[in-house]
């Protein structure tokens, strides 16, 4: 059985019954955390175990990138200046129509090593640009060949009608397809990569639509995740109906919600539904503030998502950095207005947001009992940063360190399911540069094809 053993590390392991270890030893075997604890005792089994020195390094739960386009990794900062209805009109009924089933793969399978790269373990992959099986296919071949753990939200295309066509928000999702992929790459609920549903909502499908896509999702018994805002409802009063149809409860996920009301909202809180933020990308597109602090004060966190590398940076550190400082600078306005001074100390603590992209990932995955912390018996996901760098040295406060100042450049190695994915600052993975190849060529082509049709002017 394949042991290692992390010794003398600072480790963090946001398990609140073991804390935060300084000269900590994590202990894996067979793909699982064995122990954590300090001064662990191998005993007969030393010989078989890989010993790691974690003098000068501290150890975190893997992170979780909540929500992520992955899709769209051939295209990075391409749509770096556009505002959300630029995005819709420029990449949904745009660049997205040309996509082919190996754009879709390439994209996929560099995004995902680059998650991993970064320090994510575990990615929940958005994928709505799949007209066709082959193009699922590929998406979910190029999770699977990266070694991430992921979950896989199916969705669907938002191209502009042809004559005759329905508008995409009066499609239902696609009930055959859905159950192609649970009983084929995907049949493994226990997998490396599950299955979700990335549906419309009501926000953007008619009732009848959402309606069905919530009780599809019920049914097979997998997450409906969908985003919420950018414009007018396309069903004003939707979430009330779906709500006294029994249909919204802890399986159901929404990504955005800045524009929920204040009732609506608690109303979604207090039936069990989880929240994704995207900081970063929602000021930019103008989807309006993250509801980060609205959360915290009904009892809930987020949980965060980069969102899309076709217009910010890939790295959750980054993600999280965003949500924490915009929610303090909201908090202090907001104190200041009322007060007339600034709060007397900090209204979120960073070891709250390092929950956001560990623990409460894992919660809205439904997976709490399996990833998110340093807990013996969970899965072995984990990442090790060189605390002793430059940018980090000397280590005060070790969450503030890594909330605060961590990038990829203090990556060291990730570890997934007890498998070793990037060691000493280098990705483990054979023919990085060819792929680098191929996305960069993936990208060339989808530009030049939808300049020729006149669609990206």
């Amino acid at each position: 059985m394949r042991r290692t053993l992390i010794r003398f590390a600072t480790v963090l392991s946001m398990d609140d019954r073991i804390g935060d270890l300084r000269d900590g030893d994590v202990l894996v075997e067979g793909g699982k955390i064995a122990d954590v604890r300090p001064n662990i005792d191998l005993g007969s089994g030393a010989a078989e175990t890989e010993i790691v020195d974690g003098r000068g390094r501290i150890v975190i739960p893997g992170l979780i990138n909540a929500h992520m386009h992955t899709w769209q990794t051939g295209l990075r900062g391409f749509a770096a200046n556009w505002t959300l209805l630029e995005y819709f009109r420029r990449m949904h009924a745009g660049l997205a129509t040309v996509f082919r089933p190996e754009d879709i793969h390439i994209a996929t399978l560099v995004g995902a090593l680059n998650q991993i790269n970064c320090g994510t373990t575990t990615l929940v992959d958005w994928c709505h640009n799949n007209p066709t099986p082959a193009h699922t296919d590929a998406g979910v071949r190029g999770l699977i060949e990266s070694g991430i753990r992921a979950a896989f939200f199916h969705g669907s295309p938002k191209p502009e009608p042809k004559p005759g066509e329905p508008h995409f928000s009066e499609v239902p999702h696609p009930r055959r397809e859905v159950e192609r992929l649970l009983k084929g790459p995907l049949a493994d609920r226990n997998g490396l990569v599950t299955l979700g549903l990335a549906i419309l909502g009501p926000h953007y499908s008619t009732l009848d639509v959402a309606m069905h896509d919530f009780r599809l999702a019920r049914e097979l018994g997998l997450i409906a995740s969908m985003h919420q805002g950018g414009g007018p409802a396309k069903t004003p009063g939707g979430w009330e109906k779906l709500i006294e149809a029994g249909l919204v409860g802890p399986n159901v996920n929404i990504v955005h919600g800045n524009d929920l009301s204040d009732d609506l909202l608690q109303r979604l809180v207090d039936l069990g539904v989880s929240f994704s933020v995207t900081p970063e990308n929602e000021m930019i597109q103008g989807h309006g503030f993250p509801i980060t602090g609205r959360l915290l004060k009904r009892g809930v966190r987020p949980t965060i998502g980069v969102d899309l590398e076709s217009i910010l940076p890939g790295d959750v550190f980054s993600a999280v950095r965003v949500a924490l400082s915009m929610q303090r600078a909201l908090d202090n306005t907001e104190s200041r207005k009322v007060q007339g001074t600034i709060p007397e100390t900090t209204t979120i603590p960073v070891r709250e947001a390092l929950h956001w992209v560990t623990t409460d990932g894992a919660r809205m995955l439904g997976r709490e009992s399996e990833i998110g912390s340093l807990t013996p018996g969970k899965l072995a996901d984990l990442v090790v940063i060189s605390a002793d760098d430059l940018n980090l040295f000397p280590v005060h406060d070790p969450a503030a360190t890594v909330v605060m100042q961590t990038s990829l450049a203090n990556i060291e190695a990730v570890m997934i399911g007890g498998v070793w994915k990037k060691r000493n600052g280098r990705l483990l993975i054979d023919g990085l540069d060819r792929k680098k190849e191929l996305l960069v060529q993936s990208g060339r082509r989808l530009v030049q094809d939808i300049e020729k049709q006149g669609r990206a002017a």
